[in-house]
């Protein structure tokens, strides 16, 4: 394993890195991110790491693991609990997952009812999905509370022409997705759904209980031109997703197969009205987001035994001016209200509002950005935060770009106003540096970037075990305090290369050194849980018929520990994926893949099981 890593980390280094594109999809001509400045904007003017995917790119990896697509991003590691549909953990660049911002349709889907509010990515499916964008650092300048490790941000598959696809495959599982429209001046309408189902197979390593999942995705999207560059829009998401999970029952308290379920329904949307004209583009939304969670225990009756409801509501209003002279403003102001509750907490609640400006420069081969943003949280205060990028093109195809930013995370509800509560808390806080090269010219794409992340304030739980004053005062159960310091840093590279038409060949790879520095802390020197040193993505797809694709990709990544003491050790992995598609029509693409090649027994945390060999079949029918 260590030989297979060494080489796969040789190669991608001295092959570089690409601007985020799969082996079989070629690059975009305009590549547009709107997280870079709260715009639409070409990615290629701007300092910031960030990489897009568009739905090509989505539709060559098939089904519904949305971590296949994230494992192609340098910088990125993931951590699943068992199967398809369990809790699933991105960090990016060494960061928490819950400090990694989460956008779907442009709507914050972050959880107030979760201890430190995250989103789970295990309620995510690929197969719904046209775009994705990672930024990769700090920035809340423009984005706010909660990007402080980066900002994700997915739009659904809600294309006017009808598209069908199915798969059937592994663990007998099922996944389905369909999408149609309408458009007619001056009203678009959009439509999508998506289900999967699987029997699964036990989350708990040591048991052998099949745990199995079901998820029912809902999407839609309307617009109306209300005249030359106005228009009113309103966007809608449900999902609702049963997993079966496994516990840690008496009288071992380890990890075993149990009976137990969690059901879990997210609502969110979007309403608001959009102006654009030349030089000016202003768009005013409020927006709602609603997740539910009801955990039950069969071996203690029918009653739900844990059960949450967070919900965020959201006025925001966003613009861009053009100056001339190349200069440009970006604009926007917010007001959040957060509420939460469980089955041991009354309803809580806080409200947070926001204001921010970031003037950017793009003339010739230079481009400079540089903003500020104010925050007041009503229990805690305020808080500044500073942002700045550049980029600059040396040669044709060669450019240089750097950029600083920082970011925090406000406390969430859970951990300001339940019983396990700290008013007193203040916001983590981070500030990120990168800087590098990006080649891109002909068939060959290549990026170098080093980066660096401290975070302060870092919040963790006190159990108050011994201690009765401070904090712990009035707290036998523990409680949250400002605990912590990290530091994150390393290397990421990319590359991609198309030899001949027919060819295509990617790596991404990642150095990510993490360290506990809290003073004090007798984990002070030790690597952060779960964040691997080494990973690398290795791609390659052969077209030798017009009509087919084949393509393979390997995932490696080096050991990690589990904990914070670095007690329980991870041990590294090699992961194969075949993929082939075939264009039996110009209306009808049949696809096949198998993943786990050489059904390698890994975990990616301690305890739970991973899928081995696994073998799929679908097709996709555009109409």
């Amino acid at each position: 394993m260590r030989k297979i890593l060494m080489t796969s980390v040789i190669c991608a280094v001295f092959a570089g890195p690409a601007q985020a594109q799969v082996a079989d999809s070629p690059p975009a001509v305009d590549r547009i991110t709107v997280l870079a400045s709260g715009q639409p904007r070409s990615i290629d003017t701007t300092g910031q790491s960030i990489t897009v995917f568009d739905r090509a790119a989505i539709e060559a990896l098939q089904g519904a693991d949305v971590t296949r697509l994230a494992e192609r991003i340098p910088g990125v590691t993931l951590s699943r609990n068992g199967g398809l549909g369990a809790f699933t953990a991105l960090r990016v660049r060494g960061a928490e997952a819950e400090q990694t911002l989460v956008l779907i349709d442009g709507v914050r889907l972050a959880d107030p009812a979760a201890p430190a509010g995250g989103f789970d990515l295990g309620t995510l499916a690929l197969g719904s999905l046209a775009r994705v964008e990672l930024l990769r650092g700090a920035n809340s300048t423009i984005w706010g509370s909660d990007a402080l490790g980066g900002v994700l941000a997915v739009d659904s598959q809600l294309a006017t022409r009808p598209v069908l696809a199915a798969e059937y495959g592994a663990y007998d599982s099922l996944y389905a997705n369909a999408s149609a429209g309408f458009r007619s001046d001056p009203l678009e309408l959009a439509f999508g759904a998506g289900y999967r189902t699987s029997d699964g197979f036990s989350a708990a390593a040591a048991g052998s209980e099949p745990d199995g999942h079901r998820q029912l995705d809902l999407a839609a999207r309307a617009k109306l031109a209300l005249a030359d560059g106005l228009s009113a829009f309103a966007q809608a998401r449900f999902a609702d997703a049963r997993l079966d999970i496994d516990g840690f029952p008496a009288p071992a308290y380890a990890l075993a197969d149990t009976a137990e379920y969690q059901d879990t329904r997210q609502l969110s949307g979007a309403t608001g009205l959009a102006y654009s004209a030349p030089g000016f583009d202003l768009r005013a939304s409020y927006s709602q987001a609603d997740t539910e969670r009801q955990n039950y225990d069969p071996t203690f009756g029918t009653a739900p035994s844990y059960t949450t409801d967070g919900t965020s509501r959201r006025a925001e209003l966003r613009g861009r001016a053009g100056l001339g002279a190349g200069f440009a403003l970006n604009f926007g102001a917010e007001r959040e209200w957060l509420s939460f509750s469980s089955l041991f907490d009354a309803k809580r609640e806080t409200a947070q509002s926001g204001a921010y400006a970031q003037a950017d420069y793009d003339s010739g081969p230079l481009h400079l950005a540089v903003g500020l943003r104010r925050d007041e949280h009503r229990d805690f205060g305020g808080a500044w935060s500073l942002g700045a990028d550049a980029a600059v093109e040396l040669a044709e195809g060669l450019r240089a770009k750097a950029s600083y930013g920082e970011g925090f995370k406000a406390p969430s509800l859970f951990q300001l106003l339940s019983d396990y509560g700290n008013t007193a808390l203040q916001p983590e806080r981070a500030r990120s540096y990168d800087a590098g090269l990006a080649y891109d010219r002909g068939p060959l794409s290549l990026a170098l970037t080093a980066f660096r992340r401290d975070t302060s304030d870092q919040i963790a739980f006190d159990s108050c075990f011994g201690t009765t004053t401070g904090i712990c005062t009035d707290r036998p159960f523990g409680t949250y305090a400002n605990l912590g310091r990290t530091r994150a840093q390393g290397i990421e590279a990319e590359a991609a290369l198309q030899p001949v038409e027919e060819i295509g060949l990617s790596a991404v790879y990642a150095l990510i050194d993490t360290a506990d520095r809290t003073p004090g802390s007798f984990n002070l020197g030790n690597d952060l849980a779960r964040r691997p040193r080494h990973a690398t993505t290795l791609s390659a797809s052969w077209t030798p018929l017009a009509a087919l694709t084949l393509a393979a990709d390997l995932r490696l990544v080096s050991r990690s520990f589990d904990d914070a003491a670095n007690t329980v050790r991870l041990p590294g992995y090699a992961v194969a994926t075949l993929r082939g598609s075939w264009t039996l029509t110009e209306r009808v693409d049949l696809f096949a893949r198998l993943e786990n090649l050489a059904d390698e027994d890994y975990q990616t945390a301690a305890g739970y099981a991973q899928p081995g060999r696994s073998a799929f079949v679908g097709a996709r029918l555009r109409l």
